[in-house]
């Protein structure tokens, strides 16, 4: 008898990873763990060696794309789906460059997801068709350039404005004033040329700003 398809799930929103996993078991996939941040990710991916690994790309710690970068290293042969809310044909280039093998959205129905893993286990990559023609089109243009080099300290800041701390947080946290972290924010804008913290969130998503 052929074993089911082990699955490892990613992602910070407890309801929506169990709504995943049991969507599925009704289809007879294994799902063997679920886990809420990339670093848990990455530790569980080594250990447990699913076949298929179904993430999000927004999680606290490590993202979805700097994981996807880290399990090439780690796991080559576990298929990676990536799960999500960002619909922008530029994030899911990068998801699929960095080894992705397939991008659905979160709003797909279920049985996408089922078919998309169906799709990857046979060696096919899977793209929602909401964003396909942006991403065929970026894929046939030279990668982006990553952008400037940050100091390790606005990288840490970097890393908690995109997980959705506010400034007051993000000051105990790494224990500055909160104008000092504003200067932090302010600078980063600058440097990488957006005007707002959506649009500066956008950028280290498409960019992969955070990658080591």
């Amino acid at each position: 008898m052929t074993r089911p398809t082990t699955v490892l799930l990613a992602d910070d929103h407890v309801v929506v990873a169990q709504g995943i996993a049991s969507l599925l078991k009704d289809h007879g996939f294994d799902v063997i763990g679920t886990v809420g941040d990339g670093a848990s990710l990455i530790e569980q991916a080594t250990q447990l060696r699913p076949d298929v690994i179904v993430t999000d790309i927004t999680m606290p710690g490590l993202s979805g794309l700097e994981v996807l970068d880290r399990l090439k290293a780690v796991r080559p042969d576990t298929k990676v789906i990536v799960l999500t809310m960002h619909d922008d044909p530029a994030v899911a280039t990068r998801a699929l460059r960095a080894g992705a093998r397939a991008y659905l959205l979160k709003y797909a129905a279920g049985h996408e997801l089922v078919g998309a893993i169906q799709d990857v286990l046979m060696g096919r990559v899977y793209i929602s068709p909401a964003v396909t023609r942006g991403v065929m089109e970026r894929m046939q243009s030279p990668e982006a350039s990553s952008g400037p080099r940050l100091t390790a300290r606005q990288r840490e800041v970097l890393r908690l404005v995109v997980d959705g701390h506010r400034m007051k947080e993000i000051a105990a946290m790494l224990n500055l004033s909160p104008r000092t972290v504003e200067t932090h924010k302010y600078e980063l804008m600058q440097a990488l040329g957006v005007h707002s913290t959506v649009e500066l969130i956008r950028y280290v998503l498409e960019n992969d700003v955070l990658a080591d």
